[in-house]
């Protein structure tokens, strides 16, 4: 049908569109931001994602391994060996080896010293029986006799130098005595034993 035999009369819809007219469905144009927007981002957290990935893949034991021959053997994290190094041995610590022990001389027993066994508690027989022990421990110039001094407050043994003192003490084991003196004037010139009662009673 021709515009001629249209019948009716023209409306909004039968005018000409101008420049200024919309067609179609109306929306405003396109910023130039809005057009970039999704390039920029996509720009933008490719990297960050990707560096996301490797440290997270790193930090769970799939970094790099050696190749030694196959074996499949993990390296040592970097600094580990180094700082097990430093923390057991301080910088500049040298291991000083522990001085040697002195080795004291054991104390040497005179088995042939002259000892004299006196008599000072009137019991019969008993300087007798203390030099029989002293020759059963190997003395071999026990001599005996009577107190006629002044009697100590206990059976004591004196001895004369220092270099006595460790066969005194021997003598005073073997006759179970507690008292040990050196006293020359006493001792005379080696060991002298006083009894006052008897050390095995």
């Amino acid at each position: 049908m021709s515009r001629a035999d249209y019948p009716y009369p023209d409306d909004e819809f039968d005018a000409a569109a101008g420049g200024d007219v919309p067609r179609g469905v109306h929306r405003e144009p396109r910023t130039g931001w809005s057009r970039w927007w999704p390039f920029v981002l996509v720009i933008v957290l490719a990297p960050l994602l990707a560096f996301a990935l490797v440290t997270l893949y790193t930090h769970q034991g799939g970094g790099d391994t050696s190749d030694d021959g196959g074996q499949g053997v993990e390296d040592t994290p970097t600094g580990t060996a180094t700082s097990t190094a430093k923390a057991s041995e301080p910088a500049g610590t040298k291991t000083q080896s522990a001085p040697p022990q002195t080795t004291t001389p054991a104390a040497t027993v005179n088995l042939d010293a002259p000892v004299s066994i006196l008599n000072g508690a009137k019991i019969q027989g008993l300087a007798g029986r203390q030099a029989t022990k002293l020759k059963d421990a190997g003395f071999t110039k026990v001599t005996t006799g009577n107190s006629t001094g002044t009697l100590p407050a206990s059976s004591t043994v004196y001895y004369a130098t220092e270099d006595l003192q460790p066969t005194a003490q021997k003598v005073a084991d073997t006759l179970g005595i507690d008292a040990v003196e050196q006293d020359a004037g006493k001792a005379g010139s080696s060991i002298t034993v006083v009894l006052t009662s008897d050390p095995g009673a």
